[in-house]
């Protein structure tokens, strides 16, 4: 069994801090019904574990409203998601993340491993997410400065385009108008100011209109395709440089010490105007925002409405070990009960130390999923069974199932398949035939196979349109600009795999 870390340790709880919004962005807009609406235009059937979500992510937003003292003793309604690979377990939990703005993360429990071992321990899933809330806000709050930090990086420009003569060392320059070209850095003649103004008059009023000649043609692209020389100032990232040296497991502290060690580094480069103008913005944008303000609303995000979604959870089960009380013996069993035991606390509510500050895993949504073919959910310890009150059954895909998901998603993919040809000049369709077949194919091979669900349909289509993607350029080029994809066609090109039942198991 492995040893504990010492330094390992559960910090007492934060209280809510009284300055931070009381309602994430969107949640309060977001009813369960226009949840599971949202969630059925990328996923057939499961309707229960949709309402499930649903309602979890509203009552997020119900708990905020509520007094603070009472507010803190309502716990997040973690979901079970039981049922066969393939059915949409993830990509529930995807979309619904990305519907509601909220920090999310998938991780797989089969990889972690108990504190002690060498390998990720669990509290690392807690510090990716706040990573991926920082990413979060440092967008949106970039978004809020784009335009200042456009305006600084075009100016930047501006100065680096802006001939010698018109940045001062020829002051008795001429002031009338010239075309782009000169102000890109043609040397003009030098005959005298024009009458009543004196040459530091003449030359600042003449500097100014060749920076705004210079800055329409930046901001029309005439200038993309000049080169031009930056220094571009860049802070080493810790993570790369020690990289393979499991800086995962580095003390926060400590991995924040060191990147606040590393020496800037400043980079001269020769760039493309249109190259160097992004990442100037790029660097203008990290000047004006706030880096306390980030961290502190990332943090914020992650208590409040982070979601963790925990897949192949019954694989840190312990089948015949009394409900993964210990009895089972040694082997992978004893990680497996060590990997249970390390995730009880977080997901109860503890507080994990990352390099941006602690934080509070209370009201963090862990939604974890698994098949469950040689255990069950009664097989993972006790206590963390009572940590996910709530159980749903995703039930297998039929065919029926499958000809929806060919046709009805937003993200189909025979649209998908559409879309990538359509780019090449060649227009595809699919006869009502061709989807039945392809649903018919992909539930055969299910049946006869493992059964991975609608994953089979991709495997189906893709051996559907192999030789078709691969001459779709000469196809075009020869003159055939559409292509239908009939029930006979679709059958052809996968019937031979199935005749060859070793093949199939490999292509299929």
């Amino acid at each position: 069994m492995g040893r504990h870390n010492p330094s390992r340790r559960i910090l007492p709880r934060r209280e809510k801090k009284p300055n931070v919004p009381p309602t994430l962005p969107a949640m309060q807009d977001l009813t369960p019904r226009q949840i599971v609406a949202e969630l059925d235009r990328y996923i057939i059937g499961q309707a229960d574990a949709k309402r499930a979500v649903a309602v979890a992510i509203r009552n997020r937003w119900r708990r905020q409203q509520l007094d603070e003292e009472l507010a803190r003793e309502v716990q997040p309604k973690n979901i079970i998601m039981s049922g066969p690979t393939g059915v949409g377990k993830t990509e529930i939990a995807r979309r619904l993340a990305k519907l509601t703005a909220a920090p999310f993360v998938k991780v797989e429990a089969s990889k972690f491993t108990e504190v002690g071992y060498h390998g990720r321990d669990v509290e690392s899933m807690i510090r990716d997410l706040l990573d991926v809330a920082v990413g979060l806000v440092r967008d949106e709050q970039g978004e809020s400065v784009r335009e200042r930090a456009q305006a600084n990086a075009t100016d930047r420009l501006v100065d680096l385009l802006l001939p010698t003569g018109a940045a001062g060392v020829n002051p008795s320059a001429p002031d009338d108008d010239q075309d782009d070209s000169d102000a890109a850095g043609v040397n003009p003649s030098n005959p005298s100011p024009p009458s009543g103004m004196t040459p530091t008059q003449a030359s600042g009023e003449r500097r100014e209109r060749i920076r705004g000649r210079i800055r329409e043609s930046l901001l029309s692209g005439k200038l993309d395709d000049k080169e031009v020389e930056i220094d571009l100032s860049k802070k080493p990232k810790t993570g790369v440089l020690f990289a393979g040296m499991g800086l995962d497991q580095m003390d926060p502290q400590m991995a924040g010490m060191l990147e606040n060690l590393m020496p800037q580094q400043n980079k001269r480069r020769r760039l493309s105007v249109a190259e160097a103008r992004r990442l100037l913005i790029e660097e203008e944008t990290d000047k004006l925002l706030d880096t306390d303000k980030i961290t502190q609303e990332a943090i914020h995000r992650t208590e409040q409405g982070g979601i963790v979604f925990l897949d192949e959870i019954d694989k840190v089960a312990t089948p015949g070990g009394s409900g993964g009380g210990g009895r089972g013996g040694g082997g992978p069993d004893v990680s497996r009960q060590g990997v249970q035991r390390d995730l009880l606390p977080i997901v109860e509510g503890s507080a994990v130390t990352t390099r941006y500050g602690v934080v509070n895993t209370d009201h963090i949504l862990f939604i974890a999923a698994g098949a469950f073919h040689s255990a069950a959910v009664s097989d993972l310890m006790p206590e963390l069974q009572g940590r996910f009150p709530i159980r749903v059954e995703l039930s297998a895909l039929t065919e029926a199932d499958f000809v929806r998901i060919l046709t009805e998603p937003k993200n189909a993919l025979t649209k998908q398949q559409q879309a990538l040809l359509g780019v090449e000049g060649l227009e595809v369709t699919f006869d009502d035939d061709a989807v039945q077949a392809i649903a018919d194919l992909a539930a055969r091979a299910n049946a006869t196979m493992e059964n991975i669900g609608a994953r089979r349909l991709m495997t189906v289509v893709e051996q559907v349109f192999d030789g078709i993607n691969f001459d779709a350029p000469e196809t075009v080029a020869s003159g055939q600009t559409s292509l239908t994809i009939t029930g006979a066609f679709v059958r052809e090109r996968v019937a031979g795999v199935f005749k060859d039942e070793d093949l199939s198991r490999f292509v299929l």
